[in-house]
């Protein structure tokens, strides 16, 4: 009689990582530059927390070696004694990625992509790697270490689902620290608390990597790391930057860990969503925990463009009361605005001007309607748009033409509103009162780089 197998009774136990007796083979880990004639990488640049945690676990099995192009560290011509080059990219560094993955696999080294742009084209960026990583690695990481050793590399990782995030250790980051090229790093510590947004705009790349999921770290976790931090510092104040995509979109989470930062001393600053701070209560809430900054994408100051997005959490009649909310408690305010969809009109620029100006918004960021690929709004525009290097993907180059302004015109109301905006009056009358400090020196910095905005800046 054929004796029946059982799933039970198979050995299910996962292969070791590291076979036994294999060496330790060597990875680099590059956080690339962009060529973008723009300010993307210049000046102080934050630490690139998705590198630092793939340094941190990659170190469990491998040597690891980590350099980040945006401070100056260089890429060295001969790269044999590296095993694996590993690398992450946003669309507007990905053809600097290319070349240096196109240089590694011609010393026959195995490459690895990640990051936004390879999870939207994984088949291009197969071109230039052995694997792409599609969304997190954390979640396919065991797989890929073992067929690393094994000598067995898929060409595409890609998650079945995503690791909880209480499983998330906690980045080393003397793999930043330790290059000589460390000072243009930011003061602000990247940290990270929540993944994912599920609001779902038609130009954003979240939805793509983390579908409709929203996870979140144990608040106690998050709280461990910061006093690590502040330990490490030797003082409570340090400054930390909080790098979720929208840390509000569970509020519940939103508020016990903000209390739980109450007395900490930590200042920070986070991305949310402007729904979240109708309530006065939630500002009040996230100044007690040491809030300095929000940064807010208002995108538009018009509700068709608002609609034309689909970003349902923003209700424009609802944002003075936000601005308001927030600059109650002495919280400044970055605000996002984007130019350029088909619905705006040449009024577009005015109407943000006053909008601006009336709310004192301390940081005001400007940026160009970009579709990047992978989104919907790439495949709906594709025809229409009339740059197609990656290099200029940066949001601050011009794409296509909108329905209702033809583009010198667009490019003089852009270039316009910056340098009136950022002009010694309006720097003034939106600041003042406030004690100079890094948002100050920001606003400065910015006079003088829209004194130098010509329309062929953007082209």
């Amino acid at each position: 009689m054929t004796a029946v197998i059982t799933p039970e009774a198979i050995d299910v136990a996962p292969r070791p990582i590291v076979p036994e007796g294999a060496r330790r083979k060597k990875w680099l880990v590059i956080q690339p530059k962009s060529d973008t004639p723009l300010m993307v990488d210049s000046g102080k640049v934050s630490m690139p927390l998705n590198l630092l945690m793939v340094s941190t676990m990659a170190e469990q099995h491998f040597d690891v070696e980590f350099l980040d192009e945006r401070i100056g560290d260089k890429v060295p011509e001969d790269l044999s004694r590296f095993d694996v080059i590993a690398m992450t990219s946003r669309t507007l560094n990905a053809k600097r990625a290319y070349r240096i993955g196109d240089r590694a696999l011609a010393q026959d080294k195995k490459v690895i992509l990640g990051g936004v742009h390879p999870t939207m084209l994984p088949d291009e960026a197969l071109q230039h790697s052995n694997s792409v990583v599609f969304g997190e690695i954390e979640s396919i990481w065991d797989d890929l270490a073992r067929d690393i050793y094994a000598d067995t590399m898929k060409p595409l990782y890609k998650p079945e689902g995503f690791k909880a995030m209480g499983e998330m250790g906690q980045p080393n980051f003397a793999y930043a620290r330790s290059s000589p090229n460390s000072k243009r790093y930011s003061f602000r510590l990247p940290l990270l608390a929540t993944k994912g947004c599920p609001v779902g705009c038609n130009f954003c790349c979240t939805p793509r990597i983390y579908g409709k999921s929203f996870r979140m770290r144990d608040s106690d976790r998050v709280i461990d790391e910061l006093r690590f931090h502040q330990n490490a510092a030797g003082k409570p104040d340090i400054h930390i930057s909080f790098m979720d995509d929208n840390i509000s979109f569970r509020p519940k989470f939103a508020t016990e860990l903000f209390e739980a930062m109450v007395g900490l001393g930590v200042k920070w600053n986070a991305n949310i969503s402007m729904n979240f701070l109708e309530d006065p209560n939630f500002a009040i809430l996230a100044k007690t925990a040491g809030c300095e900054m929000l940064n807010i994408g208002f995108e538009s100051v018009s509700p068709d463009t608002i609609k034309y997005v689909h970003k349902g959490s923003n209700r424009v009649g609802r944002y003075e009361d936000v601005v308001d909310n927030v600059h109650k408690q002495g919280i400044a305010i970055q605000g996002y605005f984007i130019f350029g969809f088909d619905t705006d009109t040449p009024a577009s620029f005015q109407h943000t001007y006053d909008f601006i100006m009336q709310n004192r918004i301390e940081f005001p960021v400007f940026t160009i309607a970009t579709p990047f690929p992978g989104t919907p709004w790439y495949e709906e525009m594709k025809a229409r748009i009339v740059q197609h290097d990656w290099n200029k993907y940066d949001t601050f180059h011009y794409m296509y033409e909108p329905a209702k302004i033809q583009r010198d015109e667009f490019l003089g109301n852009f270039i316009k509103v910056q340098r009136e905006i950022y002009s010694w009056p309006n720097i003034w009358k939106r600041m003042a009162g406030r004690k100079f400090d890094w948002i100050w020196m920001v606003n400065i910095a910015m006079h003088y780089f829209t004194r130098r905005l010509t329309p062929a800046t953007f082209l």
